[in-house]
């Protein structure tokens, strides 16, 4: 992304030169653009991968405690560009605990830069830190953090942070940390094949002109297995917006390339038949998978944890206009939870902004028994698998939103519910609940009211197993429409338990029109 303008800075204004706590930095005529940092990313993947020394740090700062590491809080009296009072201000993260690989940052305008070193003085160590050791002069930082007025205009909140391998996770208004994206993904569930997770090495902040309206971030990655630059524009409000510009080159060739990689959690939901004894009706970060092709058709897949195994899905698409992990249920009274407030965790919507060819979303679940872990992957694959040394370009933007339907579907799906009967053992009852649908929309061309119906297939081998019935529409209270159906065998006398998992359908008509999104799920009756 093109980086705008910067008038030129008096060399004092560093942040370290308004606080005494800190060894001096020094500015350097340096001219700092994409097109360098892609350079370095070329000649690192034409080069063996050197792995950073994750023993380097001093022995206390490895042997942090997650309460020790946590009691550790950057000083909001240190923060980058405070002094200044600009638009944004940054944070930086302290080395140890599980965070032993060195993270470089540097601060830039439009004609010199500056290394921002570590310094303990940055720092409150708080009072589980018994014996604070020696500090290394090149500990490098964990990760960085960005704020902005956010919420108000007079107090300055958490916009976006990068911690921990090419993880980050950032904000809109009224929001709470859920959802992450990263980098890049390798190798993300091959069996037999390790998980590879590159890194964001080094960091260049652009240092924000009064009035901004977005920050900016560029980033060195390296890996085992391929190297990349990355710029981000970050642009905050209701829904904060990333531009993300990522060029990759591979050191070799990979069994997965994931692109625009995100990662959520789903523990149970109100559809859920694994159940926990746990006090709140639902516990999830994500309740969803939401894609749209470049030819205008919208899919939803609700996630699971209810077969206790991994599970794979794909999603062939030729020409993709977004893809994202999304928490469609606002309602507090659906998680009752106060402290983790999921019903304000965001939606992540990813909008291609170079042509991404063909290829497909891939979305994996795992099972889980709580909610401590991300256990839900989405991603993109391109169709063709990259090649050692070839350049390969991803522009993007990402929506972190509250907003129930960031694809624009129209008529969305907002609930997926099902049940079996006693006096029905062989008939699984599914119900499929949408909303969003315009009022002219459901009008036939003389202008009278005309209710939907229901499209409800199995694809695949499915249908030789099992057969849908009792189709029916229904109108609910605000403006909500279902869809119910049976699924029973397609063997007369057959037991659903014999059925297996079948593919299924959903989406709602106006004869030949589609008036909503397609509802994509396996169920095991």
């Amino acid at each position: 992304m093109p980086l705008h303008s910067y008038r030129p800075i008096a060399l004092a204004l560093g942040v370290v030169a308004a606080s005494g706590l800190a060894r001096a930095q020094t500015w350097l005529r340096e001219d700092v653009d994409f097109q360098k940092i892609e350079a370095r990313a070329k000649e690192l993947a034409s080069q063996p991968y050197q792995a950073p020394d994750r023993e380097a740090l001093p022995g206390w700062m490895k042997a942090l405690s997650y309460d020790q590491y946590r009691d550790i809080r950057f000083r909001d009296d240190q923060a980058l560009w405070l002094q200044a009072n600009l638009p944004f201000r940054a944070m930086f993260f302290h080395p140890g605990y599980l965070y032993r690989e060195p993270v470089q940052i540097r601060e830039f305008t439009s004609t010199h830069s500056q290394e921002v070193r570590f310094t303990p003085g940055f720092f409150d160590y708080g009072a589980l830190i018994k014996d604070k050791g020696e500090f290394p002069p090149n500990a490098g930082f964990a990760g960085v953090r960005l704020l902005a007025p956010l919420n108000k205009q007079d107090k300055f909140d958490e916009l976006v942070v990068f911690q921990g391998a090419s993880y980050w996770r950032a904000l809109g208004k009224g929001q709470r940390y859920g959802i992450s994206a990263r980098g890049v993904a390798i190798d993300t569930g091959e069996e037999g094949t390790a998980e590879e997770f590159p890194s964001f090495r080094e960091f260049w902040l652009r240092k924000p002109d009064q009035g901004d309206q977005a920050a900016q971030i560029l980033a060195l990655l390296d890996g085992p297995s391929v190297a990349g630059a990355y710029a981000f524009v970050i642009q905050p409000g209701d829904d904060t917006v990333m531009t993300v510009k990522a060029v990759l080159y591979p050191r070799k060739g990979v069994k997965t390339f994931g692109v625009a990689p995100m990662s959520s959690m789903f523990w149970f939901g109100e559809n859920s038949r694994r159940r926990f004894d746990d006090f709140r009706p639902e516990v999830h970060d994500s309740d969803g998978l939401a894609i749209k092709t470049g030819a205008g058709e919208s899919l939803w897949r609700p996630l699971a944890n209810d077969t206790g195994r991994l599970e794979k899905n794909y999603f062939a698409v030729d020409k993709l206009a977004g893809f994202g992990l999304l928490q469609r249920d606002r309602r507090f009274a659906a998680y009752e939870d106060g402290e983790a407030s999921y019903d304000q965790r965001p939606s992540l919507w990813i909008e291609p902004v170079n042509d991404w060819g063909s290829g497909r979303v891939f979305l994996m679940e795992i099972p889980t028994s709580n909610e401590l872990s991300d256990n839900v992957v989405a991603m993109w694959e391109p169709a063709q698998a990259p090649q050692a040394g070839q350049r390969m370009e991803f522009v993007y933007r990402q929506h972190w939103t509250m907003a129930e339907d960031p694809a624009k579907a129209g008529g969305h799906v907002v609930a997926t519910r099902t049940g079996l009967h006693d006096w029905q053992p062989e008939q699984r009852t599914v119900a499929v609940e949408f909303s969003g649908i315009a009022p002219e929309r459901l009008k036939d061309k003389d202008g009278k009211e005309v209710a939907p119906t229901a499209m409800v297939e199995i694809t695949g081998d499915g249908k030789e197993r099992a057969k849908i019935q009792g189709v029916a529409v229904q109108p609910l209270p605000g403006d909500r429409w279902r869809a119910g159906f049976q699924i029973a065998p397609a063997k007369e006398g057959g037991k659903l338990s014999e059925v297996g998992p079948l593919d299924i359908r959903v989406s709602l008509k106006q004869g030949d029109d589609f008036l909503t999104e397609t509802w994509v799920n396996r169920i095991i009756p």
